[in-house]
């Protein structure tokens, strides 16, 4: 049996270091204030969002709620179930935790999440995140790349 702490201190670490910098944020700036920080590439903008990725289900916080609910169920659920955790997917669990649990919580408290990083590239903005944002978005990539990766070995 695999020693799964691991996930639950990245996790942890993540929810801390994501709902700090908010906190900064928050009490640095003002809503819709923008801090230049690289011109025309990187910026430091404060805004709430009210919905998911890039603004879909906005204004739908309920079914936001349930879907995260589920989500660490089903997460935490495999991950005292599961015999064989790699360590590849101990981080991405772990970030992928974490990301859910900031986001979640800003969710329970503010009725949005406080998003702040601005990136434009080529004349392209993406869209506005936060910290919680890149470890769903890295958690999940990893686990795409190792289910692939375990595939491509399979068939050897």
């Amino acid at each position: 049996m695999n020693n799964n702490k691991p996930i639950h201190y990245i996790s942890f670490f993540l929810l801390i270091l994501d709902q700090i910098i908010k906190l900064l944020i928050q009490k640095n700036m003002n809503l819709y204030q923008e801090i230049t920080i690289i011109p025309s590439f990187f910026s430091l903008y404060y805004v709430k969002n009210t919905g998911a990725a890039f603004s879909i289900l906005q204004d739908n916080s309920s079914i936001i709620l349930l879907i995260s609910f589920l989500s660490i169920i089903i997460l935490n659920y495999y991950i005292i179930k599961e015999k064989d955790i790699t360590k590849i997917s101990r981080i991405s669990f772990g970030l992928l935790l974490g990301g859910i649990y900031g986001n979640l919580l800003d969710r329970i408290i503010h009725k949005s999440v406080i998003d702040y990083l601005s990136f434009s590239i080529f004349n392209y903005s993406f869209p506005i995140f936060n910290l919680a944002d890149i470890g769903i978005t890295i958690g999940v990539g990893l686990i795409i790349l190792e289910t692939i990766l375990k595939k491509e070995v399979k068939n050897i």
